[in-house]
């Protein structure tokens, strides 16, 4: 059907509605989708028919209709309904792997398959039941990345609650407030988690269980009835689900999966609502730039309590990937790499500028032919990937391979999120790992990716087109003068909309009411602008910005990416106000 014949059908449903008395209007659908201009990698609608304005990016690839499940699979609405499909397509495939065996030492990666973790997650599931935690309760997460994690998560998508990750860093204050904020009802931890658990557990009446991983059982502190609180071993907790099986209770695609909190660097910690849709449709979108393959291997290292790790996990299962989890000490993490050797490598621009500063430190300390050897093999990648041709694979031979295997040597795909990354730095992961090296741009808000690099380009400076489960638009910010209308590149603050965004802030409406405004529209406070090819790029804060006693306008976040390209900064605050002349800089030295 071509676009008239589409316009003929919505005029004449428009009339025929008219005719019986159920008006749809014309302004139904959230942006106006039958007309669009292709640019580059994006097209652009508009906003409202009525106004006229052209302003509403959408990926290239859902120009008339935004992603919200997986191609060629519409029944899988839920975290549930993907799992039970990687359970049924890659039963036997390898799932889980660790390193850490009971007793604390470490040895070989040991798997779990996709079978073994589904059956693990319908035990876990039962004995909720069975001790009656009520469907839709809050369930803790207490610990650092592993394999129990995963299992926990899944137990919760099937039966019907709400996982609610507690970070692993924060202290018990933090821990006290997430939980009696979440009502959580059950607390799953590791043993090293236990006493600050215990030390609050008095301050947290919604709690009814704890469930400890690993340790030793007969330790386990057993506390009076009357505090109405049970203590239990994991593996005992499993095996009592295995014996007492429970039907699955399947949730609905807008019940809420996950309450996401906040690291809470402005305030007490905020509660981001995901529900099922919005992580289904936000991975879907995804998967159509970044391709997976049941042959993919992936570390698990970054924090599953923060929305870019979750959402990989989400997308490795759909496709059959296998997730090895690091031993839990990220400065042991290259000799995770080597053993397990990933396929596929997501991580944060802090771990990527320690990798640039280690291998050109080193390369300038061997001087002389292996200095000017790694030059000429640089430039001339370098070139090929600038004209868009293939580098001769002599240069790998050479010198690049020692380079692909500080991690494991199979890197395909290199994934940068949560922070800015350098281009000189993007550039450099390219050559030196020949893998496709792809940046996103997301928020806890928008269930992770908003925009990312597409396969194939070698440009960088900027974030890539629009997901393709959301649309967005760049909104005026008259007082920093930032318009839509400016030249050569629109500007304004970067605006999202789509099946994956968030349902608000948990327990707060009027927070939510700040970020989400009535046309569902998520202000991000991130100033954008649009390069002619349909990429986004990020230029700077909303309102991050404070005024000098003299007048002078400091924008704190561009002084502060400036010192972290030292080596010798691990982080940096500057802080100022109208009552002085200075701004003074807090610096955290990196040993």
């Amino acid at each position: 059907m071509d676009s008239a014949q589409r316009r003929l059908k919505i005029i004449h449903g428009h009339i025929a509605s008219l005719a019986t008395g159920q008006s749809q209007l014309l302004d139904f659908h959230p942006t106006a989708g039958e007309f669009f201009i292709e640019q580059g990698y994006s097209v652009i609608l508009p906003e409202k028919l009525k106004n006229g304005k052209w302003n509403v990016y959408r990926s290239i690839r859902s120009p008339l209709k935004l992603v919200d499940h997986f191609p060629n699979h519409p029944e899988i609405l839920t975290l549930h309904d993907n799992f039970v499909y990687a359970v049924r397509s890659y039963g036997d495939s390898k799932y889980l792997g660790t390193r850490v065996r009971e007793d604390g030492t470490v040895g070989e990666y040991r798997w779990v398959t996709y079978g073994e973790a589904g059956a693990a997650r319908t035990a876990i599931g039962s004995s909720l039941v069975s001790r009656g935690i009520p469907k839709g309760s809050g369930i803790g997460l207490y610990m650092i990345n592993r394999a129990e994690w995963i299992v926990i998560e899944h137990a919760c998508s099937s039966y019907s609650y709400v996982s609610v990750p507690l970070y692993d860093t924060l202290g018990a204050d933090a821990v006290t407030f997430i939980i009696n904020h979440a009502e959580l009802s059950a607390v799953f931890c590791t043993a090293d988690k236990l006493n600050t658990l215990l030390s609050c557990l008095s301050d947290l009446p919604s709690v009814r269980l704890v469930v400890v991983i690993g340790g030793s059982e007969h330790l386990l502190p057993s506390l009076p009835q009357t505090s109405g609180v049970e203590i239990v071993s994991y593996s005992k907790f499993e095996a009592q689900g295995r014996i007492d099986e429970r039907p699955f209770i399947p949730p609905m695609p807008d019940d809420i999966a996950t309450i996401c909190y906040t690291s809470g660097t402005t305030g007490t910690p905020k509660g981001a609502m995901l529900s099922h849709h919005n992580l289904v449709a936000s991975c879907s979108g995804a998967c159509l730039t970044i391709k997976l393959y049941p042959s993919d291997v992936h570390i698990s290292y970054l924090p599953l309590a923060h929305i870019y790790e979750r959402t990989n996990i989400i997308a490795m299962a759909h496709y059959g990937a296998s997730l090895g989890f690091y031993q839990g000490d990220i400065l042991k993490l290259m000799d995770d790499l080597e053993l397990l050797r990933p396929t596929v490598f997501a991580s944060v621009p802090r771990l990527y500028n320690r990798i640039y500063d280690r291998i050109v430190t080193t390369v300038q300390s061997s001087g002389g032919l292996r200095e000017k050897l790694f030059n000429v093999a640089f430039n001339a990648k370098r070139q090929a990937l600038e004209k868009d041709k293939t580098p001769s694979p002599i240069w790998d031979r050479l010198v690049f391979n020692k380079i692909k295997a500080r991690l494991g040597g199979r890197v395909r795909l290199i994934l940068s999120g949560a922070s800015p990354i350098s281009p000189e730095v993007l550039d450099f992961l390219r050559i030196c790992f020949g893998a496709c090296v792809l940046e996103g741009y997301g928020m806890t808000e928008t269930a992770c990716l908003i925009s990312s690099c597409q396969e194939g380009d070698n440009t960088s400076g900027h974030v890539g087109a629009p997901n393709s489960s959301c649309e967005i638009k760049l909104e005026d910010v008259t007082e920093m003068e930032y318009t839509s209308q400016d030249k050569p590149y629109p500007r304004g603050e970067i605006c999202v909309r789509g099946p994956s965004i968030f349902k608000g802030y948990y327990k707060d409406e009027v927070q939510t009411k700040e970020v989400l405004d009535p046309e569902g529209w998520l202000h991000t406070g991130d100033i954008g602008l649009w390069l002619p090819d349909g990429k986004l790029r990020i230029i700077d804060r909303k309102k991050n910005i404070f005024k000098l006693a003299q007048g002078e306008y400091i924008a704190p976040e561009k002084i502060e990416n400036v010192y972290h390209k030292s080596k010798f900064v691990a982080q940096c605050f500057v802080y100022g106000d109208s009552l002085n002349a200075s701004a003074v800089a807090i610096v955290v030295v990196d040993p």
